[in-house]
């Protein structure tokens, strides 16, 4: 039974002690990632990815969240987070935190993955331990494809350090002139426009054993390391050591006072490419104290932002083996299937008035039928999402589109379609977010070239992003006009959809339609909307919302009926949020929480949070989908979106979360819960601490359970089956 807590000493749920720190949150989220990388049930290439994701996500962290900290110390930010802690404390610990994982994650690769590679014919050889031959080959590709490309920089009085740019990888060189024995340093930038892993031909592609090799290559900083001389010639080579730079990247952007904001953007990106001041410079634990000593000053760096390891640096770049063709060491290909009601589609018939001629079957009737929920990539995105544009840009009958984009792809045949449909004289409104982070660039193109056809382009809202993922399409159905729109968790994007856990509901409601539409005019025009009919939407109603549906399950407790709490989010960090979960808890409220990354919420606490249990989930698919379930007395209400329970989310965003209104879709919702509540094989259960603990089914478990079931229920239709948040408790919620 759930337990409550009614004490007649107050308790202050905003106590920093209740509170985890969200970038140290953040950082155990990426030992779950690294962890992946260990875990001898992962494929062999699939481990190596995860240690490149691993590396990515790091380089992204220190770009933002650490660049933001040491502006904050240097402009002396006083303001305590929830959890207690000063900018300078957070960077202290976040540096504590991560030299262990960074040293874990480079000696597991020399001394576990590198050594499997071999073992599977994948060899990324020491360039000294090249035979004569394969020297001999590189020596000339050297002379033929990288020394034309490299530049050689000197550092002395009338040649100052070098600009070095973001992320780059470099070697600090030190030569002597054999005349005067004097020594001077340069600087060699290893070139990013050539592979990183530098591979031999096939005939030369011999193991020790004689046996053809999968792969043999050396990095490319040893094959320019070992020839130095073309580049200093005359000079003797002293010693080389590499080292890589992370820099500010965030963008510095004053909406309110920028004219054009695509202009300001633009501007921005140009800096960012340059980089902003330097923050952590990664180095090999043998460079000696001397060049060590040097390059922190020229780059005015601290002794804390050093980060020392043993092997290779930029190990995100071992991403490039995954294009190996070795399917025994992947994953095995999963084929997203065509929800069942969209395998009776056909496309529609016309006379030539553009009337239809026949009654069937198109992607408007089956919407007609009742509300249609897709679940990604289990079920195909471009069978969905992507034809419901493509057949409404070439529908006669459809008069407008209108569309949010956030992060798309680079061939986008969402964006092709919207092109299709300007072009087909239709009215097209896109809003399209420039401010969206690392893809402003590529959305900067595509708003440029959806303008070129005539399509109305708008960029987004002074100091709030755009995040909430809509399609609201308008269509001359006989003697009315009909609504249909898609309101998804995740963004218009098929490249993701393939990686990435989303949900996405197609409907053609009028209350629905009517809000999207008071939406859309809320973003394009100088709409003041307060209320919605059914959808969330913030910063307008969104985090009134859901506090009234926390205190809703803590009446029903009060008054003597069950109270219940099941989300699904990436991220919980909003202080009020949680205090508010935390008073669910304390009068009985049952809370279940899957966070796949940040939490700030301490669960198990005795009298605070006993009753909420939180597990994260990390594995082959990012787990991407927003879910919202309230037990309100047995009169369920679900609701899916784009918003996790953040103050971004809720209050510098445009975000929609709707409410699920048919029966059939919401026990579909509540079974996927419940299938992630049982998962035993890539499930962590947090503890109050914050650390986490892995759920362990066995070795003779090599895939999710909850993603085999999950695309299982892809397959068939919805609402047969069972609702898994009623059944009863098994060790998956199991208190540690």
């Amino acid at each position: 039974m759930p337990k409550s807590k009614k004490s007649s000493n107050p308790i202050n749920l905003n106590d920093p002690q209740y509170y985890l720190n969200r970038e140290l949150s953040w950082l155990q989220f990426n030992n779950r990632v690294l962890h992946e990388a260990f875990d001898s049930r992962t494929r062999l290439l699939e481990r190596l990815k995860f240690l490149a994701i691993f590396s990515s996500n790091l380089d992204e962290f220190f770009m933002v969240r650490v660049a933001a900290l040491q502006q904050q110390v240097e402009a002396k930010v006083s303001q305590l987070t929830p959890d207690g802690r000063t900018p300078q404390q957070q960077l202290d610990d976040i540096r504590l935190s991560l030299i262990p994982q960074v040293t874990k994650q480079h000696q597991h690769f020399e001394q576990e993955i590198r050594p499997l590679l071999a073992r599977h014919g994948i060899h990324i050889v020491d360039y000294i331990n090249l035979t004569s031959k394969q020297r001999k080959y590189l020596d000339n590709y050297f002379e033929d494809q990288i020394f034309p490309v490299l530049t050689p920089l000197a550092v002395d009085p009338s040649h100052p350090f070098p600009y070095i740019s973001n992320l780059s990888l470099n070697l600090a060189v030190v030569v002597k002139n054999p005349d005067t024995e004097e020594e001077f340093f340069a600087r060699v930038k290893v070139p990013s426009v050539l592979p990183r892993f530098l591979p031999l031909p096939p005939e030369l592609a011999f193991q020790e054993d004689g046996q053809a090799a999968n792969w043999i290559g050396v990095p490319l900083e040893q094959a320019i390391a070992h020839n130095l001389d073309s580049l200093f010639p005359g000079m003797n080579i002293q010693e080389y050591h590499p080292f890589r730079i992370t820099r500010d990247a965030d963008l510095a952007l004053e909406e309110d006072e920028a004219d054009d904001l695509l202009l300001a953007i633009e501007q921005e990106l140009r800096k960012r490419r340059i980089g902003g001041s330097p923050v952590r410079i990664e180095i090999q634990s043998q460079t000696p104290e001397p060049i060590r000593t040097r390059l922190l000053q020229d780059l005015d760096l601290a002794e804390e932002d050093v980060y020392e390891v043993d092997g290779l640096l930029g190990l995100r770049d071992l991403m490039s083996f995954m294009s190996l063709p070795l399917p025994e060491l992947k994953d095995p290909p999963r084929q997203s299937v065509v929800p069942p009601r969209l395998q009776r589609l056909r496309e529609p018939s016309l006379d030539q008035d553009g009337l239809e001629v026949e009654e069937g079957k198109d992607f408007f009737s089956i919407i007609r039928e009742k509300d249609l929920l897709v679940h990604h990539p289990y079920q195909s995105f471009s069978a969905s999402v992507v034809r419901f544009i493509t057949h409404a840009a070439h529908d006669p009958n459809v008069l407008a589109i209108k569309m949010t984009l956030y992060r798309t792809s680079g061939d986008s045949p969402i964006v092709n379609a919207l092109i299709a449909a300007a072009e087909n004289g239709k009215q097209v409104s896109v809003l399209v977010e420039l401010k969206a982070r690392f893809d402003e660039e590529n959305n900067i193109y595509w708003a440029r070239r959806l303008e070129r056809v005539g399509v109305h382009v708008v960029y987004g809202l002074v100091g709030l992003k755009t995040h909430c993922k809509t399609v609201l399409v308008v269509r001359r159905e006989k003697d009315r006009m009909r609504r249909y729109v898609h309101i998804g968790t995740g963004n218009y994007n098929q490249k993701t959809a393939r990686l990435y856990t989303d949900l996405g509901l197609f409907s053609c409601r009028e209350e629905l339609g009517a809000d999207i539409t008071d939406l859309f005019n809320f973003l394009t025009g100088y709409s003041r909307q307060k209320s919605y009919r059914e959808v969330l939407v913030a910063p307008v109603n969104m985090r009134d919302r859901f506090l009234e549906l926390i205190r809703r399950e803590i009446t029903n407790v009060q008054n003597g009926f069950s109270g219940r709490i099941v989300a699904k989010m990436n991220s919980l960090v909003d202080p009020q949020i949680i205090a508010t979960l935390y008073e669910a808890s304390r009068a009985g409220v049952q809370i279940d929480l899957i966070i796949r990354g940040i939490c700030c919420l301490r669960p198990g606490v005795k009298d605070i949070s006993e009753n909420i249990r939180i597990i994260s989930i990390v594995g082959r698919f990012l787990e991407h989908s927003r879910i919202y379930y309230f037990h309100n007395n047995a009169q369920e209400e679900i609701y899916i979106g784009s918003a996790d329970w953040m103050r971004r989310n809720l209050d510098r965003r445009v975000e929609v979360i709707t409410p699920i209104k048919d029966t059939d879709i919401a026990k579909d919702l509540q079974e996927i819960l419940g299938i992630l509540l049982a998962d035993n094989r890539q499930a962590w259960d947090l503890q109050p601490d914050g650390t986490y603990i892995q759920r362990h089914p066995g070795e003779d478990c090599p895939e999710s359970h909850s993603q085999i079931t999950l695309m299982n229920m892809a397959l068939r239709s919805t609402g047969i089956a069972p609702n898994l948040l009623d059944a009863p408790k098994t060790s998956a919620y199991t208190d540690s």
